[in-house]
């Protein structure tokens, strides 16, 4: 038995020794054109959905449904530059953000998956490693953050027309 458990600690260390050398070497490309093993792909898919679920603990406002709250919330997507990554209802994002990787989600298929807490704080704290900013630091209030969500909620079911009307003469950062 002590053969044995010596056996599977010396494999452990061999391994370890190898993914350090493997990943401290810079053998692991960090490229955005690199190919991502799936595993990898869903670790970290998996590594953020728990962070934020654990993290995402603030109460939305009593007026997130309220219509105003949530043009309010149109016209900060646009003056924030969420539409330059994420595109909007009517509006194509820009070609850079084809070459982000992760690909940044279409918020359309994302947000009926995620609590208004959830949203709110990964738009207040950012993603580590996705392009994803965060945007408390980049100097937005907190009431601004929630109209933000607010529209978010709503955007699956928001026209090319309404998100035009709503969003008229907001000029992009």
């Amino acid at each position: 038995m002590r053969v044995l458990l010596a056996l599977i600690g010396a494999l452990g260390l061999i391994g370890a020794v190898v993914a350090a050398a493997f990943f401290f070497g810079g053998f692991y490309s960090v490229a955005g054109t690199a190919y991502e093993p799936e595993i990898v792909k869903s670790v970290l898919v998996r590594v953020r959905t728990a962070s934020i679920a654990r993290h995402a603990k603030d109460t939305p406002p009593a007026n997130i449904e309220d219509p105003a709250t949530v043009q309010a919330g149109a016209k900060m997507f646009v003056a924030q530059g969420c539409t330059t990554c994420h595109g909007g209802p009517g509006v194509g994002w820009a070609k850079f953000s084809e070459g982000l990787h992760p690909d940044p989600p279409d918020l359309k298929e994302v947000v009926g998956d995620r609590t208004p807490a959830e949203l709110f704080w990964v738009i207040k704290n950012g993603i580590n490693m996705t392009g994803m900013p965060s945007f408390a630091l980049a100097g937005a209030k907190d009431e601004e953050l929630w109209q933000i969500v607010a529209f978010l909620k709503k955007l699956p079911n928001v026209s090319d027309a309404d998100f035009k009307a709503w969003t008229a003469g907001v000029s992009k950062p």
